[in-house]
């Protein structure tokens, strides 16, 4: 098959009957649709053969009514898809603030640590269900270098070099050679000798790092994956060359058309990564590392229209929801990394003159042809390195011979294969049962200001940085500085405002817990002055949930009544109709705060779960739970607004007016006990259940807090808090037996 030239039946006859020409079973469902699509008066007789069967005709040779509805079935999807995965704005949101948030953490991370990088469709801006998150980790004191000559460009006392031989290896794959000595132990235990030169082992390096990152993690393919918050997630740790690869010198001189040249200049120089995975037909597979372009692909997606990243995103689906479910020898054939390698080539070698609404269905049918010739020829050539094969291991054979068959079925029912996508289905057949439907595609139509509201701060939600020493925020703070001179849009400008916001809560209890055990009165008061003023300004820039820092600090510092004053504050923007929190009266918040800024709309409607790193003290009674969360490497604590509302309100009444304490603790209890999901994400249930647990045992009530710490226990371990947990229990049942 691989060899042989490759034509399709082309059907001639326009006046063939469509029983004729249908040459597969299809669902009852399907079957009531195509024939409610026959029986109806349509005025455009071809059109019915243009849906299902698109390969009879060229597209220039279609009259004037076929074309035109065409066209409205792909404006038709095209507004589906930017219900499904965002209109440009929204992913606009998604990528700038992503982006703004990973030039801070890099320009504040030293040489002697690890840079985390967030790769893959959520990267790109897909928000697709049951999409994983993937990550890209690499030591910054080690480089790889294609060549001797390129070691001139290192300081090899702080640097760690690695030379790439890919002599031996497949297209796209190479060992890599330890030049140098590394202080690394996973680098040091993952070497080989082979020819008197020390090589890393992929396959041992790969082992080693699965769990680095998230504990209890497995192997796959060169990562290491598992599930956190009901997310699947996908860890590869790597190595960061800062060249360009001299096997894929080809696809720059490709680069006529697209990208454009400055995204091409953009790339190399941002060079590529090394990732621990070999070439299972390679001859030194266990040592072989897997030349990535994940950088490369990003800025590549990001370079596309809307139009044709909605086209990708068709792609995705129709895996998903048809290429993946024909059967189950074949449902891991493809995957997504097929999908977008496709439309690569697709756009590159201009097979559309022209991507936009009306022609969408055009654009993926041209990828779907294109994905056929490769499964029939047995070749999926990667866009970078085309001698790379990526069908060589699994598409081959008789494997090979089922998945063209399946798809050439696919094919020979037209775009009809694309009613049985569950998302896709509906907007084909609204268009079918009224083809003269008015679809508007207009981004400004589809969404209002309010869902980009939301979509900002959901994305923005996710904005933080893992930095525990003065120097890296003091760093974090230059580079804001510089980005904030850089003409950044409105929505890094917000990213900016939150990591600003950020920075100083995190600088505030650095310097508390720095001087803290110094017992030197003026010092801590003048690092008291500094935090209260940091803690002020961080609110401003933030949210109205960022007002507890204030109070938490306040409680630490034995300022009862000053905590309880910013709480009941704090309490009165909660409590507006129009808060912004898991949720939002739509209405109530456009009447109040429609065409404001949005550091106006942050600051008064906007509320976001508390994050406390676990390196650090907030509040001396949650230490505990801390100190267990780093156990499991869990660098943040996330509290529902809420939950740590009334936990501070407790302690500090506690000091004041007991009846006022039980009060508040009552509002936690009713809280946790009858809390449908709408205030406390049942990922955070884990760590609520526990303040709970604390706030019964320190007023007496044993049972209470033994039944708190219980339900606590079988909640997602999310945080890994079970150990501290287990400890109170330890400590209730203790004092029961004493009682």
């Amino acid at each position: 098959m691989q060899n042989a030239s490759f034509h399709y039946q082309v059907v001639h006859d326009k006046n063939i009957s469509y029983s004729q020409l249908r040459t597969s079973r299809q669902t009852k469902e399907l079957n009531q649709i195509e024939s409610t699509i026959f029986t109806q008066v349509w005025g455009i007789p071809h059109l019915k053969i243009a849906l299902f069967f698109p390969q009879v005709f060229k597209m220039e040779s279609f009259s004037q009514g076929i074309f035109e509805g065409m066209q409205h079935m792909s404006e038709s999807v095209f507004r589906g898809l930017c219900l499904i995965m965002g209109t440009s704005r929204q992913v606009a949101i998604r990528r700038e603030i992503s982006d703004m948030s990973e030039v801070v953490k890099r320009g504040a991370t030293t040489n002697n640590k690890g840079t985390l990088m967030f790769s893959g469709s959520h990267r790109e801006g897909f928000r697709l269900k049951g999409s994983d998150m993937d990550f890209m980790l690499w030591p910054n004191n080690h480089r790889v270098i294609m060549d001797m000559s390129q070691s001139e460009y290192y300081n090899i006392a702080n640097t760690t070099l690695i030379l790439s031989d890919s002599s031996e290896s497949p297209p796209g794959f190479t060992l890599l050679q330890l030049l140098t000595q590394t202080t690394d132990r996973g680098v040091q235990s993952a070497c080989v000798r082979m020819n008197d030169r020390l090589y890393i082992s992929s396959f041992t390096y790969r082992h080693l790092t699965c769990s680095a990152l998230f504990p209890n993690s497995i192997v796959h393919g060169p990562c290491g994956s598992g599930v956190r918050a009901g997310m699947e997630y996908d860890t590869a740790w790597c190595f960061m060359c800062d060249f360009w690869p001299l096997s894929a010198s080809s696809w720059i001189d490709r680069c006529l058309s697209w990208p454009d040249a400055e995204v091409v200049n953009d790339i190399i120089r941002n060079g590529c990564h090394f990732v621990a995975i070999g070439h299972p037909l390679g001859q030194q597979e266990n040592e072989e590392w897997r030349i990535s372009f994940s950088q490369a692909e990003y800025k590549l997606v990001s370079s596309m229209s809307h139009c044709q990243f909605l086209t990708y995103g068709l792609l995705k689906l129709f895996l998903k929801e048809v290429l993946n479910r024909q059967s189950e020898e074949t449902n891991n054939l493809l995957c997504s990394y097929h999908m977008k390698t496709t439309i690569f080539w697709a756009i590159q070698q201009n097979t559309l003159s022209h991507w936009c609404p009306q022609n969408l269905l055009v654009g993926f049918w041209a990828c779907f042809k294109l994905l056929l010739k490769w499964v029939y020829e047995g070749i999926c050539p990667n866009f970078f390195i085309p001698q790379n094969n990526m069908f060589l291991t699994k598409v081959h054979g008789s494997t090979q011979n089922r998945l063209f068959l399946q798809l050439h079925e696919l094919y020979k029912r037209g775009l009809a294969c694309l009613l049985q996508s569950s998302s896709i289905r509906s907007y084909i057949i609204d268009v079918l049962y009224n083809p003269r439907i008015s679809i508007c595609t207009a981004e400004s139509v589809m969404k209002c200001e309010v869902d980009y509201d939301i979509e900002l701060v959901n994305e923005s939600s996710n904005v933080s940085i893992a930095l525990g020493d003065l120097f890296s925020l003091t760093k974090a703070m230059h580079m804001i500085k510089q980005l904030v001179n850089s003409h950044p849009t409105q929505y890094q400008i917000v990213t900016l405002q939150i990591l600003t916001s950020y920075i100083l809560q995190r600088t505030t209890f650095v310097l508390h817990n720095m001087y803290t055990n110094t017992n030197v009165n003026k010092k801590m008061y003048i690092a008291d002055k500094i935090s209260c003023h940091m803690l002020k300004l961080a609110a401003s820039f933030g949210v109205i949930s960022d007002m507890l820092f204030i109070a938490m600090h306040h409680y630490k510092m034995l300022r009862y009544r000053e905590a309880l004053s910013v709480i009941e504050m704090t309490k009165v923007k909660l409590a507006q109709p129009y808060l912004m929190y898991r949720g939002v009266n739509r209405e109530r918040f456009t009447e109040a705060l429609g065409g404001q800024s949005w550091s106006t709309k942050m600051r008064q409607a906007v509320a976001k779960d508390i994050k406390l790193a676990s390196a650090f003290c907030y509040i001396h009674e949650l230490i505990p739970e801390q100190r267990s969360a780093l156990q499991k490497n869990t660098l943040l604590i996330s509290i529902p607004v809420f939950v740590m509302l009334h936990f501070i309100e407790f302690l500090c009444y506690r000091h004041i007016n007991m009846a006022l304490s039980q009060a508040a603790l009552d509002e936690l209890q009713v809280l946790l006990h009858h809390d449908q999901g709408r205030y406390v994400n049942v990922y955070y249930r884990d760590i609520s259940w526990e303040i709970l647990g604390i706030c019964q045992q320190m007023t007496g009530n044993l049972q209470a807090a033994l039944y708190s710490y219980q339900q606590s226990l079988i909640q997602h371990t999310h945080h890994g808090i079970q150990n501290a947990t287990q400890m109170r229990i330890q400590e209730v049942v203790e004092l029961m037996q004493h009682q």
